[in-house]
């Protein structure tokens, strides 16, 4: 079972302090009917009872898909936490053919969910975000977003001018950065454990 604790949190909009119920893991094989409400981003939405207004939360949260070998670990960005994190997870037996990842967001945690879902390479993801960035010739934060129709055509989404942009690349892209990563196999070793796998991360590659 899921497993929940309390955390305070503020309202964005009155400023109200009030405790809200968190959950705190998710093992998709036991509560699948929870993936959905962290999918859409309501797991981490909470409402004010003094004013109304929504408000997104975030607090340290374990996801876990045994049937796709993996594991994404919300942060609340303290080191302390994290090393111990890596540490349980390190000492857990049969992890070995786990894909065990970092998130710092909501956000990154539905998108490396949706990655995975759609059967690819986080690794090879980043690779192709940030050979879409070259070729747009502008700076921006791309998000996958989904795959889809016969040729597996992927839509990468990114925020400009207060509104969120799509750029649709063929399979192609993401095969040739596939393919890139299966040629460095260093970049592959660095990629196991619990790592996080972001635009910096794979920046590192490319200096």
């Amino acid at each position: 079972m899921s497993n929940s604790l309390s955390i305070k949190a503020r309202c964005s909009a009155c400023g109200k302090v009030h405790e809200v119920q968190a959950v705190q893991s998710l093992n998709t094989a036991e509560n699948p009917e929870l993936k959905e409400e962290v999918c859409s981003g309501r797991l981490f939405v909470w409402t004010c009872p003094d004013c109304g207004a929504a408000n997104l939360a975030k607090w340290p949260f374990l996801y876990h898909d045994p049937a796709q070998n993996l594991i994404l670990w919300l942060s609340d960005g303290r080191p302390e936490t994290e090393s111990q994190m890596v540490g349980t997870i390190a000492a857990e037996e049969g992890l070995g053919a786990y894909t065990c990842r970092i998130v710092d967001t909501p956000g990154d945690l539905v998108e490396k969910i949706s990655i995975f879902d759609a059967g690819l390479d986080d690794v090879a993801m980043e690779l192709c975000k940030f050979v879409t960035r070259q070729e747009l010739g502008k700076d921006v934060a791309l998000r996958f977003y989904r795959i889809e129709g016969p040729d597996h055509d992927i839509t990468l989404a990114y925020p400009e001018n207060g509104q969120m942009q799509m750029v649709q690349i063929g399979f192609n892209v993401y095969e040739d950065s596939a393919a890139i990563v299966r040629r460095n196999p260093s970049i592959a070793e660095v990629s196991k454990g619990l790592v996080r796998v972001d635009r910096d991360w794979i920046e590192r590659f490319l200096a």
